[in-house]
């Protein structure tokens, strides 16, 4: 798709971010397609359903990407954020996941949800949204009077001191087959891996008769297929020659010519990249208290405006739009941790269970994986000590509560059981 200015370029590349967050929130409130009641109805049902919805989202991903990018139609490489760099910060995609899952649980939802769940009249929800975005804001941004953002003090030097760097990137294919062979090693372990997932997701009876289920990882994972086609092909022909918006922004100063309605800032926001909705909270925020400048109306911020806009389209669509307030001061304490945990750690993951769990597991990198891993791990690990507290009350302490959930969960020996099997 070319166009002759930026501005009609980015009218395109923000359009379209905005169509297929809309479908993505409408289907997502249509199919309760949720990440973290995913891993609740694993954990403590045993129901697999929601949570092969979202493999078969991460499948149908990884086959696009792999498969579009093989022919030259799509590009992951060199993306916003960088998915590939060869900087693997292991730590940071540990702690980050494992932060984010335990916050999506004390939060009712992941980022994705928690815009689906303001779209349809959650005001919980609204909150969760805030707290986020302020702290994403503040991971990226220097603090008020200083120059220092939160990952600055809180992270960077020690985490960054422990990163393992890779000769040219950590997706998968570059670590198998090299950089020149990197493209072809992805189209084949991207199917490998992609035809597994299909298979052991619809060897379920039960998933294959689940037409929401099916129908909400099958569109979820198509429209982040969908973003990164978008975010590939939108070109700006000027007459000399042809950019994307991320180099035309590089090579020209909008400030000094003053004739073009979008004046961005950076050029990074403009490259190829796909869903992803905590970074994108603190986008948003940035938007809003600057007036509302379009130097700074990025894809994520027509995303979160897209999903919350969808939902809210199908909840009144088919009646379903309720205003949600908190049930108790300690319901709102949940929440509101929740929130500062997951604004913590999808930052320093670099994604949340849309933005790393499906986007980047798409491009096969490690991170991605990692990062998924972890997040089903802290929020399974906070459900099963939340469940022994319950049922036991007063005699299930935090330390014997967390010791049995590892039995539980094959991390201990059974012999360190604390509390009786529930």
């Amino acid at each position: 798709m070319e166009f002759s200015s930026f501005s009609a370029a980015a009218m395109a590349f923000l359009g379209g971010a905005f169509i297929l967050a809309f479908i993505m929130g409408a289907v997502a409130n249509k199919t309760n397609f949720c990440t973290m009641g995913a891993v609740s109805d694993w954990v403590n049902m045993g129901d697999t359903g929601r949570m092969r919805s979202w493999l078969l989202a991460i499948a149908v991903a990884m086959l696009g990407v792999a498969i579009l990018e093989f022919f030259g139609v799509l590009s992951a490489d060199g993306s916003f954020p960088n998915y590939r760099m060869s900087e693997f910060q292991w730590v940071e995609h540990a702690l980050g996941g494992f932060l984010f899952g335990i916050g999506m649980t004390y939060a009712s939802g992941c980022g994705n949800k928690t815009l689906v769940r303001v779209g349809g009249g959650n005001i919980k929800s609204l909150m969760v949204l805030i707290v986020i975005a302020i702290i994403a804001y503040f991971m990226v941004r220097p603090l008020p009077g200083t120059s220092d953002t939160l990952y600055s003090l809180l992270f960077m030097d020690w985490t960054t001191a422990l990163a393992v760097s890779t000769p040219a990137g950590q997706d998968l294919g570059t670590l198998v087959a090299g950089e020149e062979n990197g493209v072809t090693a992805r189209l084949v372990l991207g199917l490998v891996i992609g035809v597994l997932l299909l298979a052991l997701i619809f060897k379920a009876a039960d998933f294959r008769k689940s037409f929401d289920n099916i129908l909400g990882g099958l569109v979820i994972g198509l429209m982040v297929l969908g973003a990164w086609w978008l975010t590939s092909n939108v070109q700006i022909d000027d007459g000399m020659d042809t950019y994307t918006p991320q180099a035309y922004i590089a090579d020209w100063s909008f400030v000094a010519t003053g004739d073009e309605p979008f004046e961005p800032r950076n050029d990074a926001e403009w490259s190829n990249q796909s869903f992803t909705f905590i970074n994108p909270m603190g986008q948003s925020l940035r938007y809003v208290s600057n007036g509302f400048d379009s130097s700074v109306l990025y894809f994520g911020v027509m995303a979160l405006a897209g999903v919350i806009l969808g939902s809210l389209f199908w909840a009144l669509v088919t009646r379903t739009f309720r205003f949600e307030w908190f049930a108790s001061v300690r319901d709102f304490v949940n929440h509101f941790i929740g929130a500062i945990l997951m604004g913590f750690g999808g930052v320093l993951a670099m994604g949340c269970t849309i933005g790393q769990g499906i986007t980047g597991i798409s491009t096969l990198a490690l991170g991605g994986f990692l990062t998924f891993i972890m997040i089903v791990f802290g929020a399974a690990l906070t459900m099963k000590i939340q469940y022994y507290k319950m049922v036991y009350e007063d005699e299930a302490s935090l330390g014997k509560a967390l010791v049995t959930s590892l039995v539980d969960m094959r991390l201990l020996p059974g012999g360190m059981r604390k509390l009786e099997a529930i």
